[in-house]
């Protein structure tokens, strides 16, 4: 008897501890799927904030002016968007990030959408979502005028300076291996290198080059365009459909208005030079034929 009631308790432990285990998978499982909807367009709406990951030091399309609040061209679409699912473009919240981590911060559930200048590459196809494009970008590099760069041969044997995670410095390390880079995380400390002569040239988006040389009129963009032209898109986490479906016809709704020359007019226009145009730039929300 006795041996009898030891089976049965330790059967119902066995039970139990299986019940528990159930519970804990469901759990997880049940957070697991809580997290990955953090993002959709309903869990945007409920909490009453859009999140979006932009520059901090990307003048002009995402940068902190000197009163302390965003700026840029990636910052007047954000408030757009928010103005349009939310109802007021101040019901936005902007997560400033640097370009290596603009992929974690939607994997992490840190942000609904990245706006920082996100150029669309094959290889960052497969860790997110683009929805359609609002600007083409080429690869610049920008050198003193004193000593200027205009061809890629001219770096050979010097040091060109990058930033981490663009396509500027996946282009160089995949075309020319043998060009050493210097890296550095943000953009202000990229910049900074080339004005103290740490490196004989900067390699970066053309767009942003040409706007970095009007104010620092020493430098030129001695090269002008390296590479195909690609396209500049938002970005969301990868297999949220419901939000890239939204974003993908508010896009081409504004591209409609002719949104993105409005953008440039506000904020780009005034930090090129008169050579630019928008139609050199932007893209009114969907792929160019």
């Amino acid at each position: 008897m006795k041996r009898k009631w030891l089976n049965m308790l330790l059967l119902a432990g066995i039970v139990g501890v299986l019940a528990a285990c159930g519970n804990a998978s469901s759990e997880d499982k049940s957070s697991g799927d809580a997290s990955d909807n953090a993002a959709s367009v309903a869990a945007i709406k409920k909490r009453g904030k859009l999140r979006v990951a932009v520059f901090g030091d990307k003048a002009p399309f995402g940068y902190i002016d000197k009163d302390g609040k965003n700026q840029g061209y990636d910052i007047y679409l954000a408030k757009r968007l928010a103005k349009d699912l939310l109802g007021d473009e101040n019901k936005v919240e902007f997560v400033v990030t640097e370009a290596q981590n603009r992929v974690d911060v939607l994997k992490s559930n840190k942000v609904d959408i990245t706006l920082a200048n996100f150029t669309v590459t094959d290889e960052r196809k497969e860790q997110v979502d683009f929805a359609n494009p609002y600007m083409k970008v080429a690869i610049g590099v920008a050198s003193p005028k004193s000593a200027p760069i205009t061809s890629v041969k001219q770096l050979e044997g010097k040091t060109l300076l990058v930033n981490k995670g663009t396509t500027a410095e996946i282009y160089f390390a995949k075309k020319y291996p043998d060009i050493k880079q210097q890296k550095y995380d943000q953009n202000t400390e990229t910049f900074e290198a080339l004005k103290d002569g740490r490196g004989a040239a900067l390699a970066h988006d053309n767009t942003l080059l040409y706007a970095w040389v009007k104010e620092n009129p020493d430098f030129e963009v001695g090269i002008k365009e390296l590479g195909s032209v690609d396209y500049i898109a938002p970005a969301v986490k990868k297999g949220n459909k419901d939000l890239l479906k939204w974003l993908n016809t508010e896009l081409e709704t504004l591209g409609k208005e002719n949104f993105f020359h409005q953008d440039y007019d506000a904020t780009l226009k005034p930090y090129f030079s008169d050579d630019i145009t928008a139609d050199d730039v932007v893209v009114e929300g969907k792929a160019e034929k």
